[in-house]
């Protein structure tokens, strides 16, 4: 009877270690699928970001047609928001890893460079779309201020889908310590997390509705 029983515990064991490191497996697993897909869509926003800035290039030295860029660029701008949109999802349905991180960083920055880019195409091609510019805390918020940034993203995220391509909806991260980021927050005197910048004029720190942003597009 005794032997019976150490039978059944030892089996007992070896069945919980072999379900712990499937777990384990399936989780690293599961994590790299994520981490393959976000680098898939990072490649296809660089060179897609790079070409804009090659068509903005040789707009300065050819006769371009300024309508097909501005669409381009609304068109590159909707692109990525919805990956950003994709990223946030895989972030809040796992553990932030270094490697996700890194990957937030990379396509911060490329955010941060269609974002020049685009104000050069503005001034370039007189369009009409707004520049919208999120500045937000990715590291560990407290509390309220994770709780406030959630309402400024779902107000922005109604905003967005209200008026379409006549915004271009940029989110970046303040504080992940990236020079070319820390240099605009400085240019345009972003001192306070989370913050909204307007078409390069007026600054949000505090709003209840969606009207608070929507009054500064007429």
């Amino acid at each position: 009877m005794i032997k019976n029983q150490k039978y059944i515990f030892l089996y007992a064991l070896i069945l919980s270690i072999i379900v712990f490191n499937v777990g384990i497996f399936m989780g690293y697993m599961l994590e790299s699928s994520r981490l393959n897909q976000i680098d898939a869509f990072y490649l296809d926003t660089e060179v897609e970001l790079f070409d804009q800035i090659t068509q903005k290039e040789a707009l300065s030295m050819l006769e371009l047609n300024c309508d097909n860029l501005i669409e381009e660029n609304i068109q590159f701008g909707d692109r990525i928001y919805q990956e950003a949109m994709k990223i946030q999802g895989y972030e809040g349905a796992n553990k932030i890893s270094k490697s996700m991180v890194l990957y937030h960083k990379k396509f911060d920055v490329l955010r941060a460079l269609f974002w020049v880019n685009s104000i050069k195409m503005k001034q370039r091609c007189g369009y009409n779309s707004h520049n919208v510019v999120y500045f937000y805390q990715y590291n560990e918020p407290p509390l309220e201020q994770e709780s406030k940034q959630k309402v400024f993203s779902n107000l922005l995220a109604e905003l967005k889908e209200g008026f379409g391509n006549n915004i271009l909806l940029i989110p970046l991260s303040g504080d992940n310590n990236i020079p070319s980021i820390n240099l605009l927050m400085e240019e345009y005197n972003i001192t306070e997390l989370p913050t909204i910048l307007i078409d390069e004029k007026v600054k949000l720190t505090d709003i209840q509705s969606r009207e608070d942003i929507e009054k500064y597009f007429s």
